[in-house]
């Protein structure tokens, strides 16, 4: 589901210390209503501190947490109308998962039928109608964390909150649980805020994503924008697997210096030393002609339709790229690259975005 028009969440200027040491420096975020914003960023970056304070289990040291319009930075949890689903589960092994589904309809003297009604609702959503009078310990991975979702559903909360939901499930599951949950969004229409350090989840779930680092939003914008146009050489080279190939490199009169090789570029650039960025299905293998880029093969790995060749050019950095088809190539074998000019992203060598 694409973005709607209304108040869904803002972030205002949000800080948070411990003491003296600073976790979270000044974030500013405007998420629609609808829109499913995915927080990704390395171990330590800060996302699931910021989620943690926007679900109130964090105090803020310093800014505005605003959910539907309303000022919720102080209010407690339960006020806030947010719904968390945790990487653990969170259920409760002595109760069934029709019991677990209504706990907290039940904790807010919610009538009977209300309970009976919501639980129903939120089975029939996540299929888990087979399965309402088994106990946790009877269930798989997929249908615990499926279990947790629809005790999030059942309370209609304003916002979802996810944090690393699907970090314990194998890599099957991982793929079906994606699916389940951007189902989900396109059925239910919440805003939803997902943390996750897998950038594969962040690219096929967001409307947007927000890359975080140390504290600091770095980029927000779509999977193609952060993909395709990333902001300096950190998002280039964190979002993308394999990671874009970033070459010390040189610019002069007429053209760059990328890996030995001279290649002409319309764009203007400062002359000097930068940093060309080449995404891996960028690179091309090409015969012998001026202009091409020698390597040599260090590991060929192969992945069925694609392959991954790790070479190394001849002033010694490294370069990766994706071969799918063609003869195979082993390592040691000298091979040439082509590439088309307008894929080049080149940056300073402070890492911004020339």
């Amino acid at each position: 589901m694409g973005r709607q028009n209304g108040p869904g969440m803002r972030l205002i200027d949000l800080r948070k210390d411990y003491g003296r040491l600073a976790v979270i420096h000044g974030v500013d975020l405007e998420v629609a209503e609808g829109e499913f914003i995915v927080f990704v960023g390395p171990s330590g970056c800060g996302k699931s501190t910021l989620l943690r304070m926007i679900a109130g289990l964090e105090e803020v040291s310093e800014g505005t947490i605003e959910i539907g319009g309303r000022d919720v930075t102080d209010l407690d949890p339960s006020r806030r109308g947010i719904a968390m689903v945790f990487q653990s589960y969170a259920l409760y092994p002595h109760m069934t998962v029709r019991e677990n589904l209504g706990f907290g309809l039940s904790m807010a003297n919610a009538p009977r039928d209300e309970i009976a009604r919501e639980v129903a609702g939120a089975a029939r959503i996540l299929k888990l109608e087979p399965l309402l009078d088994r106990r946790p310990g009877q269930l798989s991975g997929g249908q615990r964390q499926r279990v947790a979702i629809g005790r999030a559903i059942v309370r209609k909360p304003q916002v979802f909150l996810f944090d690393e939901p699907l970090s314990n499930l194998d890599a099957e599951l991982r793929v079906s649980m994606r699916i389940e949950i951007s189902r989900l969004h396109r059925e239910l229409g919440n805003t939803m805020i997902y943390v996750t350090h897998d950038q594969t989840e962040a690219m096929t779930l967001a409307d947007r994503i927000v890359v975080l680092r140390d504290g600091r939003i770095e980029q927000v914008g779509t999977p193609r924008e952060v993909y395709e146009n990333p902001v300096n050489t950190f998002v280039a080279g964190f979002i993308g697997s394999p990671r874009m190939n970033l070459l010390k490199s040189a610019a002069g009169q007429g053209g760059i210096v990328v890996g030995g090789v001279k290649i002409s570029t319309a764009a203007a650039v400062p002359t000097g030393e930068l940093i060309a960025g080449l995404r891996p299905e960028h690179l091309s293998i090409t015969e012998r002609v001026e202009g091409s880029l020698p390597a040599t093969v260090d590991f060929s790995e192969y992945l069925g339709g694609t392959r991954y060749l790790y070479c190394q050019l001849e002033d010694g950095q490294s370069l990766i790229a994706e071969q799918r088809g063609g003869p195979d190539l082993q390592a040691g074998q000298k091979v040439y690259f082509h590439w088309n000019p307008a894929s080049l992203r080149l940056f300073g060598m402070d890492g911004a975005r020339l």
